[in-house]
């Protein structure tokens, strides 16, 4: 596998799929699963949910899982999972927030994903289930989002965590609220160690060449992010809201270093890449890898793919190296 820091670009929009990747794609498609946007919301959640593992690695045994709540400003007390590669007190800790357009996903379809960020890069993780649009539109998980860092600041020693070191991570809708989580410790004078962004949504109107480039055949498709961002936000003014699109905050100085983590042939791989040179821009020291020949959604399929395995690999050492 190749890595690199520089756009994605190809001659043809399918040209160099890693032969893994393009084997997967031909299954999916022989599979003849119904397009989540086809569906009500119920229905794509549980659509993906059945097919969430097909591709993970095996579900790595950890010292300790543990199923809680966590309180939130309007009283609801939300699902969470922790787990720990040890019972060691003091480990470091990483919020993270699952995938799925704002829409879809869970702790269960993340657990394969969560257990082997915390084996690898041994600290603990908690894992939100911030509510889902459309019942709970914009800007509700951002609000989950940030009450859930500020209960770990306060509540996580008694976790058996070090509140001292935290970070804050995600992949898709989740990267989006990681980015914005990380301005928010910023703003209210909180530390943060690492904010581990992949593939990230940062633009309010996913207008960027990638989004034309990648508009069909690769997981995530046009149809279906039009689909995700109608039931979260819809059209209108609050598009342009920050905490919707990142990519648009007035100042990004002084948030925490980021790790971004890319795949080439994403929709939004450009925003991506354009957020972490804002970073940059701004002083933040980023990290970016963008994964060659595989597509949005690949960090999930390590059974499958070798940059799967390698992005955990890569993820982990980042966390490592932030919270020493």
């Amino acid at each position: 596998m190749t890595r690199g820091n520089g756009p994605a670009a190809a001659s043809h929009p399918h040209a160099r799929l890693t032969p893994q990747m393009a084997g997967v794609l031909e299954r999916m498609a022989r599979a003849g699963r119904p397009a989540l946007h086809t569906l009500s919301p119920e229905e794509a959640r549980a659509l993906y949910a059945a097919g969430a593992e097909v591709l993970e690695v095996p579900r790595a045994e950890l010292a300790r899982v543990e199923d809680l709540q966590v309180p939130v400003r309007d009283g609801a007390r939300l699902p969470a999972r922790l787990y720990a590669p040890s019972r060691e007190e003091g480990l470091p800790l990483l919020l993270y927030l699952h995938g799925g357009g704002f829409t879809i996903g869970s702790i269960d379809t993340h657990d394969v994903l969560c257990r082997e960020l915390a084996r690898l890069a041994g600290c603990m993780v908690l894992s939100l289930d911030y509510r889902l649009a459309p019942e709970h539109r914009f800007p509700t998980a951002v609000h989950d989002t940030w009450d859930a860092l500020a209960w770990l600041a306060a509540e996580g020693e008694r976790l058996g965590a070090d509140p001292g070191r935290l970070a804050v991570g995600g992949d898709s809708a989740g990267g989006t609220l990681a980015a914005v989580a990380a301005l928010w410790v910023r703003d209210q004078g909180l530390a943060l160690a690492l904010q581990l962004l992949i593939y990230p949504g940062t633009t309010a109107h996913q207008d960027t060449p990638s989004h034309e480039r990648f508009a069909h055949g690769l997981v995530l498709e046009r149809a279906g992010i039009a689909w995700f961002f109608e039931q979260y936000i819809g059209e209108g003014p609050q598009r342009e809201d920050w905490r919707f699109a990142p990519l648009l905050a007035p100042e990004l100085e002084g948030v925490a270093p980021a790790w971004v983590g890319l795949a080439e042939y994403d929709p939004l791989v450009d925003e991506g890449v354009a957020y972490a040179d804002r970073l940059r821009m701004a002083g933040v020291p980023v990290q970016l890898e963008i994964y060659r020949g595989v597509t949005h959604e690949f960090i999930k399929m390590g059974r499958a793919l070798p940059e799967a395995r390698q992005f955990h690999q890569d993820a982990a050492a980042a966390l490592r190296s932030a919270f020493s």
